[in-house]
C-alpha cells in the first residue's frame, strides 16, 4: 500500500472498529456495528405457538418475519420485559441461513454507538460460567459488557422454531 505523505496512515484508526453497546436486562451487550441492520421502535411481535419464553414471536420487517428474541432471558440473565423505551435491534444473521438472514433483539433504550480500540477493550478476569449463547466477557472502557455469540445465538434461534411449528 502506499502511502501519501500528505495524508498519513494513522495504523491505530485502521484497527479501531464501530461497536454497538446494546442494554439488555441486567447486561450490556457489545457487537460490531456491521452486524445491525436497523433499530426499530418495539411493537408487540406476533407469537410462535409453542416456543420458548426467550423467543417473544416474530416482527414484520421489510418483507421479512424476523424473529425476536429476549436475550437476557435466552442467557439466563435475567427477564426481559418491554417497556416504555423499548427498542428492537435487527441483525444480520452470520450462519447463511437464505430463508432466515435475520433475527432481532429486544433492548432497553437505545442503542449507543462506540469506537472499540485494541487499547480500550480486553478480556475480563472472570470468562467461568458465562451466560448462554454469550462467547466472552470483555472490559470496554472501564465497564463490563458481553460479547454474543452469534452463531450460536442463530442456531438456538433456527431449533427454537423448528420445534414451534
Amino acid at each position: 500500500m502506499s502511502q501519501n505523505p500528505s495524508h498519513p496512515i494513522d495504523e491505530r484508526s485502521v484497527r479501531d472498529i464501530r461497536g454497538v453497546l446494546i442494554q439488555v436486562a441486567d447486561a450490556r451487550l457489545i457487537l460490531p456495528n456491521a452486524t445491525i441492520a436497523e433499530v426499530l421502535s418495539y411493537a408487540p411481535p406476533e407469537p410462535f405457538g409453542n416456543a420458548p419464553e426467550w423467543l417473544l414471536g416474530r416482527i414484520r420487517w421489510h418483507g421479512w418475519q424476523v424473529p425476536l428474541v429476549a436475550f437476557s432471558q435466552l442467557a439466563g440473565i435475567s427477564r426481559d420485559t418491554p417497556g416504555l423505551g423499548s427498542k428492537v435491534v435487527v441483525l444480520k444473521a452470520l450462519g447463511g441461513n437464505p430463508r432466515a438472514p435475520y433475527f432481532a433483539i429486544l433492548t432497553q433504550g437505545f442503542p449507543r454507538l462506540v469506537t472499540v480500540a485494541d487499547s480500550g477493550i480486553a478480556l475480563d478476569d472472570d470468562q467461568e460460567a458465562l451466560p448462554d449463547a454469550v462467547q466472552a466477557r470483555v472490559v470496554h472502557n472501564d465497564d463490563i459488557a458481553l460479547l454474543p455469540d452469534l452463531y450460536s445465538l442463530e442456531s438456538r434461534i433456527v431449533d427454537a422454531i423448528a420445534e414451534a411449528a
